[in-house]
């Protein structure tokens, strides 16, 4: 049994913001190679989520924000956006499932974003075709300009040049 509350919470938080990523999950699926993956992912305003999609026609995700406030992206194959909305734990949204073969990200929006997510397993980690050729590799000094990006895109706008 998995007891939630917000000791855990305030730790991932801590723990996250002790992380060069400024990201941390824990994990309340007992494997990698769960059939359903479920996990609590803290990020901090300064992490940087990949646009990324899974292509796999059986995928989805599912996001809920527990604390904190995030913005969603959905982009076409060029990285235009094409949907965005803000995440708020008790806010007007708190929540979106993602279908398959969409291009995604998140950005917090202030410290102490917590979000719940499940997803059809096994993980695997995005790569190729899964991960967006028109933004930059996490760790690129690129990155950055990235995450303030999408917390001022609109719909409509492309992505920066790398």
């Amino acid at each position: 049994m998995n007891w939630i509350d917000s000791n855990l919470l305030d730790s991932l938080t801590q723990r996250a913001k002790a992380t060069p990523r400024k990201r941390m999950n824990y994990n309340l699926h007992p494997t990698p190679d769960d059939i359903v993956q479920r996990l609590f992912n803290a990020i901090e305003p300064d992490t940087y989520i990949r646009p990324h999609r899974h292509f796999d026609p059986m995928s989805f995700e599912v996001f809920l924000i527990m604390r904190g406030s995030a913005v969603m992206l959905f982009f076409n194959d060029e990285g235009r956006v094409l949907k965005r909305k803000v995440l708020s734990a008790g806010g007007e949204t708190i929540g979106v499932e993602i279908p398959a073969n969409t291009w995604h990200a998140m950005a917090s929006l202030e410290p102490g974003t917590i979000f719940f997510e499940v997803k059809k397993g096994p993980y695997v980690q995005p790569s190729g075709q899964n991960v967006a050729v028109w933004a930059p590799e996490e760790g690129n000094p690129e990155a950055a300009k990235f995450v303030e990006w999408y917390c001022h895109a609109k719909v409509g706008d492309a992505p920066l040049v790398i």
